[in-house]
Parts: C-alpha cells; structure tokens; sequence
C-alpha cells in the first residue's frame, strides 16, 4: 500500500493527520505544498484537493480530502489501534472535541480567513490569539465534563488528541497563555514526548524551514 500525504509543515490540519498516521504505524511519504508561495491554487493541487486546502492524502492512487475524513477512513482500514471508541456515547464525545476544533478553532486561523480579515499582522495575530484561546476554553470544559484522565478523552489517546496537539502548538504561536488551561496542558504534556507525535511535529518536517 503506498500512502501519500500532501501537507504543509506549519498547517494545523496536516498535524493532526501525520499524528494519526504515525499513532497507527502506517508508512507514508511526505510531499510539501507550500502555502505561502501559494501552490495550493495551483490547478496540479486542484486536482487532488478542489477546496485549495491541505491536507489531501492519497491511498494506492485514490485521493482524500477534510482532515477528519481522513482520519475516521484511517480509523476504518487500520483496525489494530483505534482513535474513536468503541461506545456510542464516548464516540460522540470524542467527535464533540474534535468538532470543537476542526470546526470552532482552525477555519478562524486559516491563513485565506487572516488575509480576508485584516492587511495588518497584529490585527490578525490578535484575532487568530481570541478564537484559538476560546476554543481552548471550550474544549477544557468539555474535558472537564468528561471525568479525569490522561489524555484528551480518558486514558488512551485519541482523535481527540490529533486535533488537539497541533491546536496547542498553533494557540502557542498566536501568543496564548495555555496555562489557563490545566486540563489541556496536562494532556498536551502527556503526548508531546510520545514518539510518533515528536516525528509529526511541524519542525520535524522535511518542508520545513532549516
């Protein structure tokens, strides 16, 4: 099976697909599209991604799109270690956090949202800085509700966990105190040493700036 992954290094969605991968242990290669030269509008990456967005991930020569698309089919053809449980209720509580970010968090820092918002860096920094801390404040309570554990959602790591990760690193970009967050640091802390998560961070890439 051969598995390609078209991302870009600092792109939160890209994150949370090489964490699934890796958690999964499924080989893949890496091929960089670079957002700030603007090679997802071009028409070779339209082809594979008609949104103009990262990632796409290519599986024997079939392609998919939407970052939780991909991880729930991930879910689907790779059995041995799950990232949804297996109950209905704490399903839909893992897919609630998840939504809390895929949905609540990182279109509001898309980089096509930013430049739509404002010419000026600090008006967009700040904007990014309020909607990644109230969706951090949101997803804590949401952890809060759940009970205690380790990870994003009890004691195993999760899908949760891949949006999470990346939504941390990006809060920590924009200039968010994460402290206020115990909840969250305290699951953020328990994966980041996780070796498949070290491999998939945004510095590990090969794209990324040297």
């Amino acid at each position: 099976m051969k598995v390609t992954l078209y991302s870009y290094w600092r792109s939160s969605s890209s994150h949370r697909v090489r964490i699934a991968l890796g958690f999964k242990g499924i080989p893949f290669e890496t091929v960089g599209v670079n957002l700030l030269g603007g090679e997802q509008a071009s028409d070779e990456h339209k082809t594979r991604a008609p949104n103009g967005y990262v990632p796409a991930l290519t599986i024997d020569g079939d392609t998919y799109v939407e970052s939780v698309a991909i991880i729930e089919l991930l879910d689907d053809l790779f059995q041995d270690v799950s990232l949804f449980p297996k109950k209905p209720r704490d399903r839909a509580r893992v897919r609630a956090l998840v939504e809390t970010i895929n949905s609540g968090v990182q279109p509001l820092q898309n980089l096509a949202v930013l430049l739509r918002h404002s010419d000026d860096h600090d008006k967009r920094t700040e904007w990014a800085k309020h909607f990644n801390a109230r969706g951090l404040e949101v997803f804590e309570h949401l952890m809060e509700r759940h009970g205690e554990g380790r990870f994003a959602f009890g004691d195993n790591f999760s899908a949760a966990d891949c949006f999470l990760i990346p939504q941390v690193v990006s809060a920590k970009r924009f200039g968010v105190d994460v402290s206020q967050f115990p909840r969250v640091s305290r699951a953020f802390a328990t994966t980041e040493n996780l070796p498949f998560v070290k491999s998939a961070a945004p510095e590990a890439q090969p794209d990324a700036p040297k």
